[in-house]
Order: structure tokens, then C-alpha cells, then sequence
């Protein structure tokens, strides 16, 4: 619904090497697009972001309430990844601009990973390796086992904790989980009560959650304690839910046999030679640069995946699958402009919209609102004749946040 005219005037700003799909895909509907290579600085971010329209972003850039107080244009963001917790989405949803993410574009490549790492602890491939590239020939059966029959414990049963849960069942696992919300268990597998108890039956944990309060350091040392002596912890979740220093002294003391840490609280903004954990060094510990989502496939798959969702809000004002903003996707309605409006989810504002559509005689063709919490969105179809007046009268009110209109 938007024009092709229209389109080359929408400013698309892609940061840290978002694959080519992208680009290709906003350029093919006519949005004039730039491509950067890397993550920008705040002051650097700020100064860039001034007349885009649509951002997309990976995980290293850092979007605070700041930097989108000088996003003036900003219509929508995009985030190239599963995560969202390094946008600001309270002060996004309060400039009425929707957050769109990735949440099934590297379940698979994730998964893969966390399987490879359970059979790599279980055999010490890594610890093996590592001897062999020092000359070390040190062949022992010894701490070495196969891992089926072994019991599985998934901490997060979403997308991806759900698809290790197949995976690991077809290897011949015992598969339990834990989550605060109720799912579905797939196959065999049991849901656990508490964390405690998953904790206490698992020979491998892994973990699969956000960045939340609720998550904060939730693996540490009362938790470890509680893990089965000689098990394995796998954590390519986020790398504040785990107490390293908690871990590498549960590896030292030899309570826990191994782990597989694939992210860490503070890691560098790009690649480097000086990256220092205390993990290093540690026996039958698998380290690595944050590389779960790292395969050509996933970029592609969400590469292709976070445009679509971008296009279809600017396009038509389609919210679903956004993170932050009321999930709306209304069909357009031949002959019609279409109006957007975000605004405060207060009493009486559909009264007041419907009021201005009637005092200036249009006719309101379709119209839906949802709401969330404290913001509102409303999309409403109406005659071209008096559209730009509708749109005009409705911006004005006080509680409007952001209003737009599709041709």
C-alpha cells in the first residue's frame, strides 16, 4: 500500500554485515538501502541514525532510549538475531516504533551445536584434541561415555530448547525440562517441576534462556552444587545467566566434568586476540567466540526472515510477531488510505478517533485496535477523499505517539 515513489524515500540502514538477502530483499521493493559492515558507537550512532527510517541491527549495537530520542524518522527496527535485550523496547514502544527479531531463523543451527557439544564432553574430544596439538598421545577409555541412556536437562523449552529435545531423543537421551511457562513436551520428554530437580537428574544441562532479571546468574554456586557429580553444564544462552567463577571453581574441585560455554558477560565488540575468561585452561572445557547462530544457513534464513516482518508493518502496518507493540494484521481495503496510529492506551481514544472521522464526513472502511498494556494501535481504513484530513486531526490529538498513512 505503499507507493513505489514513496518506497525510494524510505531510508533502510542495515549495521554489522546483515547477510546480502536483506538487501537484496528491501532493494527489490524499492527502499533505498546502505549497508554497513560494523556496529557504530553511540555519538557515531546517533548522528547516523538521524533521517532512517527502518534499522536493522545484529547483536553489537546497543539501541538505548539516547539514541532513538534522535531517531526522529524512525518507523520500525529490525533486530538479525533471536535476543532483544540490548534494545531499549520500553522507550521504543513509547516512540509508538515496533521491534521485530528472529526467533526461528538459527533454531536448528543452535541446536546442532548443544548436540555436538553433549557428545563432545561425554567422549573429551575437546580436552583430547588439545593434547594431540601438544604431542600428547593419551589414549584412555577412561571418564569417557557413550551418551545414550543418558538423561538430557533442558533449562527453557522454546524454540530451540524444544529442537535439542528431538535431537537428543533420537541419539537415545532421556530427555526432562524446566520452564516457567507450561509447554507441550515433544517425544519422551518429561517436564520438571523446579529447576531443582532438573538440576539433580541431568548428566548434561543446558540452558536456553533470556537475559532477565529472573535470569541473572541463575546458574551459580547453590546450583551447581545441586548437579549430579561429574556432569556437564552447556550454556549458549546468554552468557549473564551462568557465575563463571562459580563454574571454573566447580571444574577445578571436579564436582562438575565439563562444560561447553559458547557466550560470556562481557564480550569484545568484535573479533580479537586478547579475550580472557577464567575457563581457559580448565579440563574438558569447550570454549567458543559466541558462534551458536553461526552458520550460513541461519544468516541467510534470517536474513530473509526480519526483512519480511519490516516490509509488512511498513507496507501495511502488519504488527505480528513484534516484541513490543500490539499484534495487529488487517487485510487492505481496495480504494482505501490506510491511517496508523500508536498511541496512549487510555479511555476514551477510539471514542475521539471516531468523533474526528465523523465530524469531517469520511466513512471509515476498516478498522481494528489492540492493545498492550500502556500503548494502543489502531488501524483504520478510509476513503481517499478525506484521508490526509482524518490523519492530520488524529496526529494532533495528545495522546498519539505516532501516526502514519499508506497511499
Amino acid at each position: 500500500m505503499v507507493s513505489t515513489q514513496q518506497k525510494n524515500e524510505i531510508k533502510v540502514l542495515l549495521l554489522e554485515n546483515v547477510h546480502q538477502v536483506a538487501r537484496e530483499l528491501f532493494s527489490s521493493d524499492g527502499f533505498n538501502v546502505e549497508c554497513l559492515p560494523q556496529a557504530l558507537g553511540p555519538e557515531e550512532l546517533k548522528a547516523k541514525i538521524k533521517n532512517v527510517h527502518v534499522l536493522g541491527i545484529r547483536s553489537k549495537t546497543q539501541i538505548t532510549a539516547e539514541i532513538l530520542a534522535e531517531a526522529k524518522d524512525l518507523i520500525t527496527l529490525g533486530c538479525f538475531c533471536i535476543g532483544t535485550n540490548h534494545v531499549d523496547l520500553e522507550a521504543a514502544k513509547k516512540r509508538g516504533i515496533p521491534v521485530f527479531n528472529a526467533p526461528f531463523g538459527n533454531t536448528r543451527s543452535v541446536a546442532e551445536l548443544v548436540i555436538g557439544e553433549v557428545i563432545a564432553l561425554s567422549r573429551k574430544l575437546g580436552q583430547k584434541s588439545s593434547e594431540m596439538h601438544q604431542h600428547i598421545w593419551n589414549k584412555s577409555s577412561a571418564s569417557c561415555f557413550e551418551v545414550r541412556g543418558k538423561t538430557l536437562g533442558i533449562v527453557g523449552y522454546g524454540n530451540i530448547g524444544s529442537q535439542v529435545s528431538t535431537l537428543s531423543e533420537s541419539l537415545g537421551m532421556r530427555v526432562i525440562f524446566h520452564d516457567i511457562v507450561s509447554k507441550l513436551p515433544l517425544g519422551n520428554a518429561k517436564a520438571c517441576n523446579t529447576l531443582n530437580e532438573l538440576l539433580s537428574e541431568s548428566d548434561f544441562v543446558t540452558l536456553h534462556v533470556p537475559a532477565t532479571p529472573l535470569t541473572h546468574l541463575m546458574i551459580a554456586g547453590e546450583q551447581l552444587g545441586r548437579m549430579k557429580k561429574g556432569s556437564h553444564l552447556i550454556n549458549a544462552s546468554r552468557g549473564t545467566v551462568v557465575n563463571i567463577e562459580s563454574l571454573a571453581s566447580a571444574i577445578k574441585s571436579g564436582h562438575i566434568g565439563g562444560a561447553a560455554i559458547d557466550v560470556f558477560p562481557e564480550e569484545p565488540e568484535g573479533n580479537s586476540k586478547d579475550f580472557v575468561t577464567l575457563l581457559q585452561g580448565l579440563p574438558n572445557v569447550i570454549l567458543t567466540p559466541h558462534i551458536g547462530g553461526a552458520t550460513e544457513e541461519a544468516q541467510v534464513n534470517i536474513g530473509g526472515e526480519v526483512p519480511v516482518s519490516l516490509m509488512r508493518f511498513v507496507n501495511m502496518g502488519v504488527t505480528t510477531r513484534a516484541v513490543n507493540f500490539p499484534e495487529v494484521a488487517m487485510p487492505p481495503t481496495p480504494g482505501s488510505h490506510r491511517i496508523l496510529n500508536a498511541h496512549r492506551n487510555v479511555p476514551g481514544v477510539l471514542r475521539e478517533i471516531n468523533r474526528i472521522v465523523s465530524d469531517l464526513g469520511a466513512n471509515i472502511r476498516a478498522q481494528t485496535l489492540a492493545t498492550d498494556g500502556d500503548l494502543g494501535y489502531l488501524v483504520l481504513d478510509t476513503d481517499q477523499e478525506l484521508s490526509h484530513e482524518v490523519k492530520n486531526a488524529i496526529e494532533k490529538l495528545k495522546t498519539s505517539l505516532k501516526t502514519r498513512i499508506l497511499y
